[in-house]
């Protein structure tokens, strides 16, 4: 149950070789999505607001290295450029986009090399020394959530540009249940409480209860199909994940275009759920109301089960199988602390510029499935696996 996802690995009784066995499958992980891009697209940029692709496949590594490094005495910069050059990605906010080319970036060999040595000094210091903990969740989730950061890029690529990989089995959907749910009038607990011991981001930090009147909510997220009518009665522009060709409406997956899936959730920036709920005489759920309403949620098409969606009814919670915009705008819990290794992680985006989203697609990592997770993006981005559900005025 999503109330009850507290996974061993996330707390402080975590052994250093469980999570160093952690850090290493989440290697594997973006190592395998980084194969599925043909080579000579590695110096593309499928986002016009993010860096290349070559950027990322030295950040992972120089992230881990300028975050673990000083915590092993005697290791020393050895390609102080490259520390700097990948330090930092892109929030895409305002109108300037990157300019660079891709000659100005290093080759992609000479990159590997880097990150191999990086990998060597790190493995033999996590080896010999004990690193905090908090440390090492860090390392990990940073790369898990750029696993979903770089599937939805790679998802903007041409086809031909990608090798296409597995695609788990859809769950055979149940029978639509139509209207809204009923939530009653209480609390909603939000965050997480440092004594507790469990890793958690700043921004989830402290825990605190939000009374809220009843309310109800989508039973399902909205679908294409719904989607759809809006944009057809209101002359929208189609979501980006959407493609017109032949007069009928394709889906843009991640390495096939198919018929428009209309039983699928939709995914859309903020701005254009907020304008369907508009329409429809709803609005977004605040942060206290979606919590409220997942509570008990069983997760579904998660943790990297598949690329693509799965119809609404396949999944009977709220988490899972996209995320979920709010009508919050993401900002500090009372009590929040940055992490002094990281302040700004959280605090610079405490900017009334980006709203939260909730829950998670099929390409979060099981571990940030906890009910604590908070996830940000500005209003216009549209290539996030994000949809939504309404609730009543």
């Amino acid at each position: 149950m999503y109330d009850d996802i507290v996974l061993a690995t996330q707390t402080g009784i975590a052994t250093g070789a469980a999570l160093r066995t952690r850090l290493a499958e989440a290697r594997e992980r973006t190592d395998q999505l980084f194969d599925i891009v043909r080579s000579e697209a590695l110096y593309e940029r499928p986002i016009a607001e993010r860096h290349r692709i070559v950027f990322y496949l030295g950040h992972l590594e120089t992230f881990d290295w300028n975050l673990l490094r000083d915590q092993m005495p005697g290791l020393e910069p050895f390609h102080p450029d490259f520390d700097q050059l990948f330090a930092f990605g892109i929030d895409p906010v305002g109108g300037d986009l990157p300019s660079d080319q891709p000659a100005d970036w290093p080759a992609v060999a000479e990159i590997h090399g880097y990150n191999r040595r990086i990998r060597q000094l790190l493995d033999s210091g996590l080896e010999a020394r004990d690193v905090p903990y908090q440390l090492l969740h860090v390392a990990i989730e940073h790369r898990l959530m750029h696993a979903e950061t770089l599937a939805y890029m790679f998802h903007q690529l041409p086809l031909d540009k990608k090798i296409g990989a597995h695609q788990g089995p859809v769950a055979n959907p149940r029978p639509r249940e139509s209207g809204m749910v009923k939530i009653a009038a209480g609390a909603a607990m939000l965050g997480q409480s440092s004594a507790a011991g469990c890793f958690g981001w700043d921004n989830e930090f402290e825990a605190h209860s939000v009374e809220f009147p009843a309310f109800e909510i989508d039973r399902y997220k909205v679908t294409n199909g719904q989607y759809l009518e809006f944009l057809e009665e209101n002359n929208a522009a189609h979501p980006v994940f959407w493609k017109r060709t032949g007069g009928g409406w394709y889906y843009r997956g991640m390495f096939e275009e198919i018929p428009l899936p209309l039983d699928w959730p939709v995914y859309v920036s903020h701005a254009e759920a907020s304008a369907y709920a508009r329409w429809a005489g709803k609005a977004l759920p605040t942060e206290p109301q979606w919590q409220r309403a997942a509570l008990g949620s069983e997760p579904g098409n998660v943790d990297f089960e598949r690329w693509d969606p799965v119809p609404v009814t396949a999944c009977t919670g709220l988490v899972g199988n996209g995320w979920e915009w709010t009508s919050t705008l993401f900002g500090p819990f009372p009590g929040f602390q940055p992490f002094p290794f990281y302040p700004g992680y959280s605090a610079n985006f405490f900017d009334g510029a980006h709203y939260v989203m909730k829950g998670g697609s099929a390409r979060t990592a099981a571990c940030m499935l906890r009910p604590s997770f908070r996830n940000w993006f500005q209003p216009r981005y549209p290539f996030v696996y994000a949809g939504f559900r309404c609730v009543s005025r």
